[in-house]
């Protein structure tokens, strides 16, 4: 039966948000319950990437552009994170050129990480006032350029970034719990934003960007909101990556981290939030299991093993199945529904065309 007090409503209406919270308490619950180190790793990667994947949602999904650029932010968030929480005497040997502050403070790592998202949505900010003047796959390749421009200037900046070498010395300090919070802010917030106006207003831009013109949607501007505050929580990623790794190098942040990112959002549904967590999940055990495999284990007397990059190529296969067979990805661009609200007949018969 469908709730009729006003504290039934609001559940059905929170109830995505609700319930891929509520399910990624217990996965993460019942994974730590064995203690294993590996599985933990594994396990807090995942959720970093999720954070990922929800910041892309928040533009990709409600925009419609696909965008290549956001691991550039990620890396931005990434460095300014490390910058702030390194030992000073370490700044100093390895990255000389930071300004005097820099390099002789540290901060905590939970204000460096939202400070790393801040920095990633300004020149996400400043960028986008340029690049979301563009649509479709103009917009795209746009940035794809920046994305290589960030990863360029970074892989040369050696006094900032130590270049092509190592920038060693950073705290560990993201946990499981830790990357599990930091995914539940990320999912409110994701959540909250497609609820707002300004979140509706995207979205009609992405259905039918004259008609959203015509009824007065400013369209770069709400592509430019969107751009930055995903840019702020993907920035914020990075600075988790950093403090999971304790290391940074400037290739962590190249092709093989967004074809992953984009390949579970694309996997899950592009278009729905619902989509983006069930995305991580999925492909984050299927890339478990396939690295787990390529170690190798023994049946029958025998071991057996896959090739090396195994894991890479099971994410290619799994995304050309679910283009060619569900293009819509697993949940069909929807969300999770509230279990006990009736479908309309009209709902039945659009489901049953798709």
């Amino acid at each position: 039966m469908e709730p009729k007090t006003p504290l039934g409503h609001l559940l059905r209406d929170y109830w995505p948000m609700l319930s891929m919270c509520a399910v990624l308490l217990i996965i993460v619950a019942v994974i730590q319950i064995p203690g294993d180190r590996i599985v933990n790793q594994s396990l807090t990667e995942a959720l970093i990437r999720m954070v990922v994947v929800v910041g892309l949602f928040l533009f990709i999904g409600n925009s419609g552009i696909i965008s290549f650029g956001h691991i550039g932010f990620m890396m931005i968030g990434a460095y300014a994170t490390a910058w702030q929480t390194m030992d000073p005497i370490q700044k100093d040997i390895f990255i000389p050129g930071l300004p005097e502050y820099l390099l002789t403070h540290s901060h905590h790592w939970v204000v460096a990480t939202i400070l790393g998202g801040v920095l990633a949505a300004i020149v996400a900010f400043i960028s986008g006032l340029a690049l979301m003047r563009l649509s479709g796959i103009a917009a795209s390749i746009g940035t794809f350029a920046l994305f290589m421009s960030f990863y360029s200037l970074y892989l040369q900046w050696s006094t900032w970034t130590a270049g092509q070498s190592s920038l060693v010395g950073i705290p560990v300090t993201t946990t499981p719990w830790v990357a599990f919070c930091f995914a539940i802010v990320a999912i409110v917030a994701a959540f909250l934003y497609a609820r707002s106006r300004f979140g509706l207003a995207l979205r009609s831009s992405r259905e039918d960007e004259v008609a959203a013109k015509a009824a007065g949607v400013s369209v770069t501007s709400q592509r430019l909101i969107a751009f930055t505050i995903s840019a702020f929580i993907v920035g914020m990623a990075g600075g988790l990556y950093g403090h999971f790794l304790g290391l940074l190098t400037v290739d962590t942040f190249y092709l093989p981290m967004t074809f992953i990112t984009l390949a579970m959002l694309v996997v899950g549904g592009m278009q729905s939030l619902s989509g983006a967590v069930v995305g991580v999940v999925v492909m984050s055990f299927l890339i478990e299991f396939l690295r787990r495999w390529e170690a190798g284990f023994e049946l029958a007397g025998m071991t057996w093993d896959l090739p090396a990059s195994s894991a890479e190529v099971g994410i290619g296969i799994a995304m050309l199945l679910i283009l060619i067979f569900r293009p819509k990805g697993l949940t069909k661009n929807n969300e999770i529904y509230w279990p006990w609200k009736p479908k309309s007949a009209a709902t039945n018969i659009t489901e049953r065309q798709s």
